[in-house]
């Protein structure tokens, strides 16, 4: 990268990342007298992108960062530049988590959450290991609840969610339930009203503050992606995820390769065991890859209409 193209892609980022502080803020102001006064956290999700962008936005103020992919984080929390120049960063885990993978994750510095816990065994095996690392506070857990009944999605049955927010909130002493996370359908019309996923989810935390007798600003929401970060704001997410319109599209196909070398480049640097097997990519990842590549890439569209 060029001495201009490196400065280009920090204006670029650092003008894009205040737009989207901007939306959030006016999104905010929105919300109708019944939705929790929370101000919305800002997760920007950084994953196929390298550490250098990070960066950038870490140096224009933000903080919070998400990752999909186990080897992928591991890769930037352990790299001692990020590590030097990011010493506050905060890191979010956002993707489908294996319980093989929990310890690997654990141990990087400077986990904030892991937003897909979607079953006890995986609460349990998050909550052993924080625990053995006996670090000074509880571990961030957010329960995925899968709203738009997919089956590509993760995440609960909306009807078992508040099992499963009581099995991690009563048995799993080392983890800090805070709410609840949902990625639903990629396809919704907004025009047609709000999206169904998000008055899901909605219902669900209702139904969790209910049983355990919390206030609606007790249980986060996380909710709301680069094409609708605004309209789950204003239905009360507090947490949104927002990648492309921060980072630019994404490139999956490259990237695919390149996740299988920074696997086995971590493998060499003893960050991974000698004989753990790197993951691929699944269909049902690629499949999410490719339409969140098209909301990428309409998003960027929209973009240019509004700028015109």
């Amino acid at each position: 990268m060029t001495l201009r193209s490196a400065m280009t892609a920090t204006v670029d980022i650092s003008k894009a990342l205040r737009s989207v502080l901007e939306r959030i803020e006016v999104a905010s102001l929105k919300r109708s007298d019944g939705i929790p006064k929370i101000e919305p956290r800002l997760v920007a999700v950084s994953k196929t992108k390298p550490k250098e962008v990070i960066q950038v936005a870490f140096n224009a103020g933000q903080r919070h960062f998400g990752e999909n992919y186990v080897q992928e984080i591991l890769e930037k929390a352990w790299d001692e530049n990020v590590q030097e120049t990011c010493p506050d960063i905060k890191w979010h885990f956002i993707g489908h988590l294996q319980t093989n993978k929990v310890k690997k994750l654990l141990d990087i510095p400077n986990l904030y959450m892991v937003e897909t816990v979607d079953r006890f065994k995986l609460a349990k095996e998050i909550d052993k290991h924080w625990g053995l690392l006996q670090r000074p506070q509880r571990l961030k857990v957010m329960v995925q609840v899968n709203t738009s009944g997919e089956t590509n999605k993760n995440g609960v049955a909306p009807d078992n969610c508040c099992t499963l927010y009581e099995e991690v909130r009563e048995k799993c002493s080392n983890l800090e339930t805070v709410g609840l996370m949902t990625i639903g359908a990629f396809d919704h019309d907004l025009s047609t009203g709000p999206n169904p996923d998000f008055q899901c989810l909605l219902q669900c935390r209702e139904n969790v503050c209910k049983k355990f007798n919390l206030t609606s600003d007790q249980v986060e929401l996380s909710m709301g992606m680069s094409n609708d970060f605004e309209h789950a704001i204003i239905h009360g997410s507090t947490n949104v995820r927002v990648g492309s319109t921060i980072f630019g599209a994404r490139n999956y196909g490259p990237k695919s390769e390149e996740k299988q070398i920074t696997g086995n480049e971590l493998k060499d640097k003893n960050v991974l065991p000698k004989n753990e097997e790197i993951a691929t990519t699944s269909n049902d990842e690629l499949k999410n890859a490719t339409q969140t590549n098209h909301i990428s890439n309409q998003v960027e569209k929209l973009d240019i209409n509004d700028s015109k």
